[in-house]
């Protein structure tokens, strides 16, 4: 009996793990459609003289994201055998995308993000040892705003 309620437990926080999941990307698409005028980039000169640029300011993105239990458990499978984690993988570019809309979102009406970059930093209780607690990711750049 209790092995049955276990499996029934285990298969109802897959379920809502998988469609908080698919929600959050469905979430990150329209975004990242909205932010399609705003490119964030990484280059050593901006194509923008000086004269041209109104302000320019720093903007940043965080969030921090944690697996679910199911994926931390098929995460530890996979540890045994090797391989590829895809529930990381999937934890991984969830929380760089949703850091970089932030990041976006804080840029308001610049012209382009320019030298972003990324930083990662895996927390909680697993973080001494070779488990995902949760993932925190921050995306920070500079805002130009040119003048029109």
């Amino acid at each position: 009996m209790d092995l049955i309620v276990f499996l029934i437990l285990l298969a109802l926080g897959y379920t809502a793990g998988t469609i908080a999941e698919k929600s959050h990307y469905r979430s990150i698409e329209q975004r990242e459609k909205d932010f399609l005028r705003l490119p964030a980039i990484t280059m050593k000169q901006i194509p923008y003289s000086g004269d041209q640029i109104q302000s320019a300011t720093m903007v940043y993105g965080s969030v921090v994201i944690s697996v679910d239990y199911f994926k931390r458990l098929l995460a530890k499978l996979r540890n045994i055998f090797g391989g590829t984690i895809k529930s990381y993988e999937s934890l991984a570019d969830r929380a760089r995308r949703e850091a970089i809309l932030r990041m976006k979102e804080m840029a308001g009406n610049a012209t382009i993000i320019v030298n972003v970059r990324i930083e990662t930093a895996t927390i909680g209780k697993n973080a001494h040892r070779k488990g995902v607690g949760c993932m925190e990711v921050i995306a920070y750049g500079t805002a130009v705003v040119v003048k029109k």
